[in-house]
């Protein structure tokens, strides 16, 4: 497990992370403690995830297209 704080994590290295805990917790070998501290910290990695996918959502943006279908610039995606 990376000691780097999820906070600073980018959304790969949350992944990545995410994905060592589900596989520890899914091999049902770690001890209750243990699996314990690697759900909380999941849940951490989860909701990083997440947050990092809205940030990227925020930043898309929808073509416009003129009524012949030329692209005529950006606006922003609503409701994301």
């Amino acid at each position: 497990m990376s000691d780097k704080p999820v906070g600073e994590m980018s959304f790969e290295e949350a992944m990545r992370a995410l994905e060592a805990v589900v596989g520890q917790l899914e091999r049902g070998d770690v001890a209750l403690e243990d699996s314990i501290k690697l759900y909380e910290r999941g849940a951490e990695l989860k909701a990083r995830c997440e947050k990092k996918l809205k940030e990227a959502e925020e930043k898309v943006a929808a073509i416009t297209l003129d009524p012949n279908g030329t692209p005529t610039g950006a606006t922003p995606v609503e409701g994301l």
